[in-house]
């Protein structure tokens, strides 16, 4: 396939942090560029948040991706960094996935996907989620920034005057996806029609 009509990719990750909704919305707003694919990997933690937070099973979240990865497939295609992308998103990322991302502890295949989005220089984006926040968690966070991920925890904004969860949500998955050039139909900046005003 010719470079200039290849898909875009975008790699997620759901790990086990509480906010398992934020990587389904994050896959179902991708739906809406038919342009790029995703390609996720689920977690053991993220597959049990899924369950207990969610009106999702994991199949249904699975099939919102273009494709799913096995975690334990180091040998999968988003393990390489000749497989090109565009970045990766780990949508919510846990302090153990924060940890693993801190210290280059590639021991399953999103920590792997996460450690060759850094090495091939592409944009690594944590969600993280934790409160409150340890010395340890901060250290890591601070480790990670460093080595190029991008923090973005899902912080609650109201200057977007959400109603109800889901906009809180929908906000978070905009900034998200806003990093990679993509604009969310709805998403409200600072300064414009209905949004700090």
């Amino acid at each position: 396939m010719h470079e200039s009509s290849r898909k875009k990719r975008l790699v997620v990750g759901i790990s086990g942090a509480s906010g398992a909704i934020l990587g389904i919305r994050l896959l179902e707003a991708m739906r809406l560029y038919p342009e790029w694919e995703t390609h996720l990997v689920i977690s053991e933690g993220g597959r049990r948040t899924i369950e207990h937070e969610s009106g999702y099973t994991v199949a249904q979240v699975r099939a919102l991706a273009t494709e799913c990865h096995p975690l334990d497939d180091i040998g999968a295609s988003i393990a390489s960094g000749t497989f090109k992308t565009e970045g990766m998103v780990v949508a919510p990322c846990s302090m153990k996935t924060l940890a693993g991302v801190a210290s280059g502890f590639a021991h399953n295949l999103l920590l792997r996907a996460c450690d060759v989005t850094m090495k091939e220089r592409r944009k690594l984006v944590l969600m993280v989620r934790e409160s409150p926040l340890s010395g340890v968690h901060l250290r890591n966070m601070t480790e990670a920034a460093s080595v190029g991920a991008i923090l973005l925890p899902p912080v609650m904004t109201f200057y977007n005057h959400p109603q109800k969860i889901d906009d809180m949500v929908a906000h978070m998955v905009g900034k998200a996806i806003d990093i990679f050039g993509l604009e969310l139909k709805g998403f409200k900046r600072w300064c414009e029609e209905g949004a700090g005003n």
